[in-house]
């Protein structure tokens, strides 16, 4: 046995694992950038303290839910629902979103914009949302079983430069 204490970490960073996607940051003041894309990255990475054959976690799992996310948020147009800046004008059952945010009016196919539940869309908040995601979609028996300690995911707007939101299991 070592006299050492210390943990396995894990990553899953793929180029097949990103998204592209238009979005607004809002700020405080009520103005917000112009709408604008950027081709999103993606990483995750698990903390965990033992390793063994019963305790593994299957990449292919890992790889899948962060694909299923992705490809929710791909060319899409992610808007904040919860922006008290925000004001949906259209209903239910339009094949349009009609919005106003900071004043300005914008009128877009439904099918090509996300909703996300957050009040605000930046690194920091995808990440976040993808953090939480990955961690639900995972069953609570995996993740006991290979005694997680944490799980982070990283979204990157260009590379070098995004944020990471860390779940604690």
């Amino acid at each position: 046995m070592s006299e050492f204490k210390g943990f396995f970490r894990i990553q899953i960073r793929k180029e097949a694992l990103k998204f592209s996607s238009a979005h607004m940051t809002v700020f405080a003041d009520g103005t917000k950038e112009n709408l604008h894309g950027h081709n999103y990255r993606t990483v995750v990475k698990l903390e965990f303290e033992r390793f063994s054959l019963a305790e593994m976690l299957p990449f292919a799992d890992l790889k899948a839910e962060m694909r299923k996310i992705c490809a929710e948020w791909d060319e899409k147009v992610l808007l904040p629902a919860e922006c008290p800046l925000l004001k949906l004008s259209s209903a239910a059952n339009d094949a349009s979103v009609d919005f106003e945010l900071c004043g300005k009016r914008y009128v877009l196919p439904k099918d090509e914009v996300v909703f996300l539940p957050v009040d605000n869309v930046t690194t920091e908040t995808l990440a976040k949302l993808f953090a939480e995601r990955m961690a639900a979609a995972l069953s609570r028996s995996a993740l006991e079983r290979a005694k997680v300690r944490s799980l982070e995911a990283t979204v990157e707007e260009m590379l070098g430069q995004g944020a990471s939101y860390v779940v604690a299991l």
